[in-house]
This record gives C-alpha cells, structure tokens and sequence, in this order.
C-alpha cells in the first residue's frame, strides 16, 4: 500500500474526504518525526511502539572488493508491533 492508497483507506473508514485524510496522515507523520527526534518514544496501544534506538559502531565489508571497513555509530528508528497486530497477521 502506498502514501495515496491509504489516504483512500483513511478517508473510506473515517467517513472524510481525501483531503482530510491527507492533512490527518501528514499530521501524524510530522508529530511522530517531532517526537522521535527529541528521543521519545511513540506508543500506539494495540499497533505498536516507535523508539530511536542507538546503533553500535561495528566493522564491515565492501561486498565487491571485500575490503573491511568501519561502520559509524548512529540512531536508528524501531517499529515493535503491538500485540493486536501480531495476532492478526
């Protein structure tokens, strides 16, 4: 499903138009990407929890000259399913 599918979906079961649903779903996304970067978590009770989560640095290789390489440390985004979506898929 993509970003104009599911507006479609968001404004068939919430009864709004597409531009409604549109500017809902960019609401979320941006208050979902605020909170992320100032490091707090997004809890959605059923769905599933988003959390930034701290990468370790770690060694790597160049798949076509095999040569190693050092992997920075960074922050990445974790998306950990609620229990309501796990029974249903």
């Amino acid at each position: 499903m993509n970003k104009a599918e599911l507006i479609s979906s968001i404004a068939e079961k919430a009864g709004f138009t597409k531009v409604q649903a549109k500017i809902a779903l960019d609401a979320f996304v941006c208050a979902t990407t605020e909170a992320l970067t100032k490091g707090e978590k997004v809890s959605l009770v059923g769905f599933g929890t988003f959390a930034v989560v701290k990468r370790a640095a770690r060694k790597g290789r160049n798949p076509q000259t095999k040569k190693e390489m050092d992997i920075p440390a960074k922050n990445v985004i974790k998306f950990k399913p609620g229990t309501e979506l796990t029974g249903t898929i």
